[in-house]
């Protein structure tokens, strides 16, 4: 690649970013500390923090997010490790169902769980009718314990983030290191907590941030539970006051210093460079291994347990979406495929569905042409400043979505530079761009991995007969790397689909509503609103599965690096 073109890449990348990235943000924390004559304050900061109201609910989201990756690292590491090291039966079927929770926005696996636990849920019927307790009595289960509930419900749907990570990470560990370890008397949980825990270390941080930063700024799952008393709420909530009141931009400055500050903190502490390892072909020994018939039964008692545990929000959306009416039962008491075929044509679905396919659609093009472009000037180059260009391609995970959907909001008001792209009127634009931002990290991995793998020899032979350094790149090395292309773009448009903060907050018309701001309102309306959602919550569903599966074909195990901070 010509250094001329690095560098036009290199400037295009920055004044995108420097638009639709640093720009909102700037943005953001102008309002939360300029006043009106334009000097620096603390004191919209001070009357946050003054509030306690304000005070609990970012405690609130910080146990929540803590409590969510505790809970996601405890069902991730031991899955990781079994999977890694042993043979058992139905391994390779249990180790693709484990990716099973991946296929369904956490806020949409909300509804299945309340219609578990809910006052007149499943687990009440079935202990009624198990003689436990006296009929007609109810408890509403994460009414009594929403924190936990909450939780809960993220670690169920983000613990496979962490575990393709892990994954990865113990299948890049040289065995010598730990039969050295081994034959020095170092054995058993020992050797895991002194030796094979360090090594995976970065692999664990990578995944965890990313399901902490997650957990942190969810917002679908709390308005489902209908749980108020977090920061994400509370920001939602004040978006209507957006052009007056400094509040909501002090809430928000703060929740991002919040993250990049724990980030910062996690990646000086854990997430230094991972150690030096001589290559796996060094040892004969390395791989799964069998182990004995008892001990294999309890390796798939272990995946099928966990599978089966997370996954009951979709069993509880699945059997929503079937049912006529499930009141009080532990089963629906009549079942149906009207719902499906109502969320196809209901006036609210087949706009939101047409909507997602074009915002997602666009962004994911964006996303390949951006991410491509900045890989091959990564990995191809040697031009100055091109580190910086990979840190600014992964700095949106780093960054809530939440966080980035409020910035455009506060940017695009009435008088601002960006004014005319406000959403109000039309989000198409900055649905696009946010959908951009937030998945190009995905393809410009994927991208660079197939850059690595692909020997520049191959261009280089190329250009001496006479191609362009542009056209060797785009006849040889593209073709090779089109696994990796289409699985960060599958990847890319799939989350961007089903983009929840985004959505929520850009979309404020129904004619612009996305497919998962369809599915929250479907689910607020009385009747049959919540089966109608269930059954496009389904559908959601079932089109995440067939790129989950796909990407799995044609990733494998390296799927893990494509979540990696």
């Amino acid at each position: 690649m010509s250094r001329t073109f690095a560098r036009i890449v290199f400037a295009l990348t920055a004044a995108f970013f420097a638009a639709f990235f640093l720009w909102p943000i700037l943005q953001i924390l102008k309002g939360g500390f300029i006043d009106a004559d334009g000097r620096l304050t603390f004191e919209y900061l001070r009357v946050i923090l003054a509030n306690p109201i304000h005070r609990d609910t970012l405690a609130n989201s910080f146990l929540i997010a803590c409590a969510t990756t505790a809970l996601s690292l405890a069902i991730a590491l031991p899955l990781a490790f079994v999977s890694d090291r042993f043979l058992f039966p139905g391994k390779n079927l249990l180790g693709s169902l484990v990716l099973i929770p991946m296929i369904l926005p956490p806020f949409v696996g909300a509804i299945g769980i309340k219609q578990i636990f809910g006052q007149y849920g499943a687990l009440n019927a079935l202990l009624i009718r198990a003689g436990l307790f006296p009929e007609g009595w109810t408890f509403d289960w994460f009414a009594a314990a929403p924190f936990a509930g909450i939780a809960l419900v993220q670690a169920l749907s983000l613990y496979p983030i962490i575990y393709l990570n892990a994954v990865a990470a113990l299948a890049n560990i040289d065995p010598a290191m730990e039969e050295a370890a081994q034959n020095l008397g170092c054995t058993g949980a020992r050797r895991f907590l002194k030796i094979t825990l360090p090594l995976i270390q970065p692999g664990l941080f990578a995944g965890g941030t990313i399901v902490f930063i997650w957990s942190f700024t969810e917002l679908g799952v709390p308005l489902v539970f209908d749980y108020a008393r977090v920061a994400s709420v509370q920001i939602f909530y004040g978006l209507k006051d957006i052009g007056g009141n400094p509040a909501p931009y002090a809430l928000v400055a703060l929740m991002l210093a919040c993250t990049v500050a724990l980030y910062a903190l996690g990646k000086g502490v854990f997430g230094r460079g991972a150690h030096a390892m001589m290559a796996k072909a060094t040892s004969a020994s390395g791989g799964a291994r069998p182990l004995p018939p008892a001990r294999r039964r309890l390796c798939t008692a272990l995946f099928a347990g966990v599978t089966l545990l997370a996954m009951l929000p979709h069993i509880g959306v699945l059997l929503v979406a079937f049912s006529s009416d499930w009141y009080a039962g532990v089963l629906p008491s009549g079942f149906t495929l009207e719902n499906f075929r109502v969320a196809l044509g209901h006036d609210l679905t087949v706009p939101a569905i047409a909507n997602s396919l074009k915002f997602a659609g666009l962004s994911t093009l964006v996303d390949i042409v951006l991410g491509v472009a900045i890989a091959c000037v990564v990995v191809r180059t040697r031009i100055a400043g091109r580190q910086v260009l990979d840190f600014l391609a992964m700095l949106p995970l780093a960054v809530p979505g939440l966080v980035l959907a409020f910035g455009y909001l506060a940017m695009s008001q009435e008088g601002k530079f960006f004014a005319f792209l406000n959403p109000v009127e039309n989000p198409t634009v900055l649905l696009v761009i946010a959908y951009s931002v937030r998945r190009l990290p995905y393809v410009v991995r994927s991208a660079a991995a197939g850059f690595q793998q692909t020997s520049v020899t191959l261009e280089e032979a190329a250009q001496n007969l006479g191609a362009s350094p542009l056209k060797a790149t785009c006849k040889i090395t593209l073709p090779l790397i089109s696994a990796n292309l289409i699985a960060g773009g599958l990847l890319a448009f799939a989350f961007a689909m089903l983009e929840v903060s985004d959505s929520l907050i850009l979309a404020q018309k129904q004619a612009w509503y996305p497919i998962t701001k369809a599915i929250l309102e479907l689910f607020q309306l009385l009747g049959d609103g919540k089966f109608i959602a269930s059954a496009l919550g389904v559908w959601a569903m079932a089109f995440l599965a067939v790129i989950i599966v796909s990407l799995g074909v044609l990733m494998g195990k390296k799927l893990g690096a494509i979540f990696r901070v």
